[in-house]
């Protein structure tokens, strides 16, 4: 009964009291989620910092990289809202945090898991948005004789030549975070001898989306990879909407430290240069998934075998 009751009073006090700050002494509804000068000086919040973890220490390791499906109902709090005119201006869906982090250069890009190579937010920028000209443009373009390919064709400003009016022919499409498919993570398992436990390191974590161009396209694109370590004070005063209580949201960093969603195995490493399992077993979704589960079990069985006397 008391294990019952102490967890029950971590679900609820899990977060800060963020979403609920001054709703109930607020002067106006302008007021509604800013905190007072009382709760900014005593708000000391930050994530709970990693313990040094030395090389000898580690008995055993493996890297797993995992999709997270965002159709799944599990894994909704890093999906919405999708809105950015959300009327709770508190709370923020989790590509909107990290673009925006992107965008203003407070976190660095890596355009792989192993972040070998360090990117701009610029250098993304064309799979997030296009301009194109719609048929209609191409025929004014053309009667103003700028000559044009058929068809659609991404937009370069300088072809307009200034022509009155013409923006109203440019199509712009962009994606949201409600274009958002997964995400995709990397993360090490490793066997802490000095703890005597298995535990997990987040790694990487990166944002899959369409590429405007080719919005058909079933893959997507992985838009960047950032390192984890580097973001989570930026995500941890980012806060998720708790189902179990409003007043207590739970940051990103929390929901993905604690491994409070629902992912799938896409790739482990191995002697074959780190492939995919796609790239072993195609055209076959059952099998991967068969697959997936057999790599899960890998990190599984080497716990209880641990423990085995």
């Amino acid at each position: 009964m008391n294990k019952i009751i102490v967890l029950l009073a971590a679900v609820v006090l899990s977060g800060t009291a963020y979403a609920q700050n001054n709703i109930l002494n607020a002067k106006s509804p302008a007021e509604f989620g800013t905190k007072t000068e009382s709760q900014m000086e005593n708000d000391n919040d930050k994530p709970l910092p990693y313990g040094f973890v030395g090389d000898r220490d580690i008995l055993w390791q493996r890297t797993v990289w995992e999709s997270i499906d965002l159709d799944e109902r599990v894994n909704f709090p890093l999906y919405y809202p999708v809105d950015t005119n959300y009327v709770g201006k508190e709370r923020r869906s989790l590509y909107h945090v990290l673009t925006k982090a992107a965008m203003s250069g407070e976190i660095t890009l890596f355009g792989d898991s192993y972040f070998n190579e360090a990117r701009e937010f610029k250098d993304i920028e064309s799979t997030l948005k296009s301009q194109i000209i719609t048929n209609a443009g191409i025929d004014v373009l053309n009667d103003e004789g700028v000559v044009v390919d058929e068809g659609v064709r991404p937009l370069d400003i300088d072809t307009t030549y200034n022509i009155p009016g013409f923006d109203e022919y440019i199509e712009t499409k962009a994606i949201g975070a409600d274009d958002v498919k997964e995400y995709r993570i990397r993360g090490l398992w490793y066997f802490d001898t000095r703890q005597s436990e298995l535990r997990y390191r987040l790694l990487g974590i990166c944002p899959v989306t369409p590429d405007v161009n080719f919005p058909d396209d079933p893959t997507g694109v992985e838009l960047f990879w950032i390192y984890y370590p580097d973001a989570r004070e930026m995500l941890h005063n980012s806060k998720a909407f708790n189902t179990l209580n409003s007043a207590r949201p739970i940051s990103f960093d929390h929901i993905l430290n604690s491994r409070r969603f629902n992912a799938l195995i896409y790739k482990m490493d191995n002697v074959q240069g780190d492939r995919e399992i796609d790239q072993y077993i195609s055209d076959n979704s059952m099998m991967q998934l068969l697959e997936s589960d057999r790599l899960k079990e890998i990190v599984r069985n080497f716990e209880i075998d641990m423990w085995n006397y």
